[in-house]
């Protein structure tokens, strides 16, 4: 096959005569990928041994080591293999994405040792994010702001529709480069499931800014995957802005771009002339839009590991209702600037909604021998039901940042006394120590751990919301003792809840399970589950301590062999 080559339009002002029909349109929304459109990536000559340097350092963290020539040689197999995968999507009608922990598990760290592999795909969200920024370097393209700009001033919402293993190092950038505020939805196909040239990436972006793919310009700049998903979706003009992939496509691609230009700029000067030519066709964008705003311890030997448990066992929360008000109002602003108009009062009522719905949903599914955690999506759904469809639309794409957008703002996290000792001590008599968390963001849990000064003192960070199990499932455990490379009869779980941290410990097989009071738990159930007969047979947990205190105590006592004493705190 004869690879076609796409009209040039040279210059950055090109000539009327240059321009195709459909260019003469002015477009309802403008779609843009993110690499190469908006930024210029430049690769780094230090960047794979910088990755590696991560990789050792979380591997440290949880007690384990790996040559970094091993490291370094998985890293590039691994990023091989990918480019191959991606090649290969390219040519399927409709190509799903990947999960973070797919692409760490069956691609980077295929071939390490199963204790290491598993410490990378625990943190495999930020560990891709990391990738993302240690192995290129991202400049903004030449006319991008201004083109941002003059779209936000004609009233046109502005899409980011990008392939990407870390949209979150995006989304990132975006806001670091102060470009956020100017792009209406993100989405990413991490975030949403499917990836270009999957016409669904572009359909979906143009539904959640009111309009549809043919009133739309596309802007990318690879042949088999932009120029393909555009011209699958039926967009209004697909463009192209020349990087280094543009003319050389892994195999010949049948269609071609209505236009070429070197920079963003020329994109610029089309769309400033055609719209002093004609006004934008109306968008739900274009009415109303708003301005952009921004089995007990062994005596003398310490566990092997020590499982803790965050909300209730590290910090305590409390509501926030200011804070979430906050929120309701800001994705209103958001919906809004999109053209949607869902009043914050709204919002925060279907939001409420959408909880009430968790709660119900977490109650039915806590005796389950397989407990799933809902997803962004499925929560968004929920809060969603009854709104306007590109309203739904962009909150579903949307769907993962606004899960931990929600997560920051509905409650306030206070650390609990006696964590940092216990931390202090774990670390002396070298006992690993992982949170072991249920949570809708595991995003947020890593922050609040950062915000205490806690995140680079534990071996490794494991969430519901990345395994896709909620405790009492014994899987979130299970992954944390794999990473630790630990024997579940050797280790200890701390909670604060007996029907989901100390049963989900329980069916882990860990040896010691212990409940602290403090947290969401009234005094009677913790009691209850010391009683071996009212859990038919075994207790749920082994000891029972007023606070983090009596927990330090108890693992200085199981560390010493000298015979127990009480501790005041225990019961």
């Amino acid at each position: 096959m004869t690879l076609q080559t796409p009209p040039i339009v040279p210059g950055s002002r090109p000539a009327p005569d240059h321009r195709p029909a459909v260019l003469r349109r002015a477009p309802a929304a403008l779609l843009l990928d993110f690499g190469g459109v908006v930024f210029e990536t430049r690769r780094r000559t230090d960047a794979a041994e910088a990755v590696v340097g991560r990789w050792t350092a979380r591997l440290a963290a949880a007690g384990h080591t790996c040559p970094s020539e091993r490291l370094l040689a998985a890293l590039l197999a691994g990023r091989a293999a990918l480019k191959d995968w991606k090649n290969a999507a390219g040519r399927r009608l409709e190509p799903r994405e990947m999960t973070h922990r797919e692409i760490v598990r069956d691609f980077l760290a295929s071939d390490l040792p199963a204790t290491v592999r598993q410490v990378l795909e625990c943190d495999a969200t930020e560990v891709l994010a990391e990738m993302s920024v240690l192995l290129s370097d991202h400049v903004v393209r030449p006319g991008v702001r201004e083109l941002l700009a003059h779209a936000q001033d004609r009233g046109i919402p502005v899409g980011i529709v990008s392939n990407a293993h870390a949209g979150l190092a995006h989304r990132r950038l975006l806001a670091q480069h102060g470009l956020d505020a100017l792009v209406a939805v993100q989405a990413y196909s991490d975030e949403i499931g499917i990836r270009k040239p999957h016409p669904g990436t572009i359909h979906r972006t143009a539904t959640a800014l009111g309009t549809t793919a043919d009133r739309c310009w596309y802007v990318g700049d690879t042949q088999d995957r932009d120029v393909v998903a555009g011209r699958r979706a039926g967009v209004g003009a697909v463009l192209v802005t020349r990087h280094r992939h543009t003319d050389t496509p892994p195999y010949p691609v049948s269609v071609v771009a209505d236009a070429v230009l070197e920079t963003p700029e020329g994109v610029l000067d089309l769309l400033r002339r055609t719209l002093d030519e004609q006004p934008p066709e109306p968008s739900a964008a274009a009415v109303g839009a708003l301005p952009a705003r921004s089995a007990g311890p062994s005596r003398g030997r310490p566990p092997a590991a020590l499982l803790l448990d965050h909300g209730g066992v590290v910090v305590t929360s409390t509501p926030d209702p200011e804070a979430a008000d906050a929120f309701a109002r800001a994705l209103s602003d958001t919906l809004a600037r999109a053209g949607h108009v869902v009043p914050a009062d709204r919002v925060a009522r279907s939001i409420a909604h959408a909880r009430r719905t968790y709660h119900a949903w977490k109650a039915d599914l806590s005796d389950g021998d397989v407990v799933p955690e809902t997803t962004p999506q499925e929560f968004w759904a929920a809060a969603t039901t009854g709104w306007p469809a590109g309203a739904q639309e962009l909150v579903r794409l949307e769907a993962v940042d606004l899960m931990a957008r929600h997560a920051r703002t509905k409650s306030r996290a206070r650390l609990r006394d006696g964590v940092d000792d216990l931390l202090t001590e774990a670390a002396r008599l070298g006992v690993p120590v992982a949170v072991v968390s249920n949570t809708v963001s595991g995003r947020v849990v890593r922050e609040r751990l950062h915000h205490h000064g806690l995140l680079e003192r534990l071996a490794v960070v494991v969430c519901s919301d990345e395994v896709g199990r909620r405790k009492p499932d014994p899987e979130l455990p299970r992954t944390a003792l794999r990473a630790l490379g630990v024997d579940p009869l050797d280790a200890w779980f701390v909670g604060d809840k007996p029907h989901r941290d100390a049963l989900a410990a329980r069916r882990a097989d860990v040896g010691t399970v212990v409940l602290v009071r403090g947290g969401s738990t009234t005094d009677a159930p913790l009691d209850e589950a010391l009683d071996a007969r009212a859990s038919g047979g075994t207790a749920l947990a082994d000891h029972v301590v007023d606070d983090i205190h009596g927990l330090l105590a108890l693992l200085t006592r199981a560390s010493k062999p000298a015979t127990p004493t009480h501790t005041p705190h225990e019961r």
